[in-house]
């Protein structure tokens, strides 16, 4: 049983370990680029596509909380019939 429980926290810390980090790719330089290129996009919009839909969903839902929170505040400010 203690020999099982020893290769299992193995295979656990094995990927936390400094030796499987030498496959991570430094893309800071690529990224620089992207960002300091000049067409006319907004910073927020310079990453792509993916950008673009994240943007587009916020203004979404930040159109409709708006929204309902200007219907409420107009529904509360009538008096309700009982």
């Amino acid at each position: 049983m203690r020999g099982l429980l020893v290769s299992h926290s193995r295979t656990l810390i094995r990927p936390f370990t400094s030796s499987t980090r030498n496959h991570f790719v430094n893309k800071v330089a690529e990224k620089q680029k992207l960002f300091q290129e000049n067409n006319d996009l907004p910073v927020h919009l310079k990453g792509g596509g993916k950008d673009n839909l994240l943007y587009k969903l916020t203004m979404a839902i930040c159109l409709g909380g708006t929204t309902y929170s200007l219907f409420c505040l107009g529904w509360a400010s009538f008096p309700h019939k009982k």
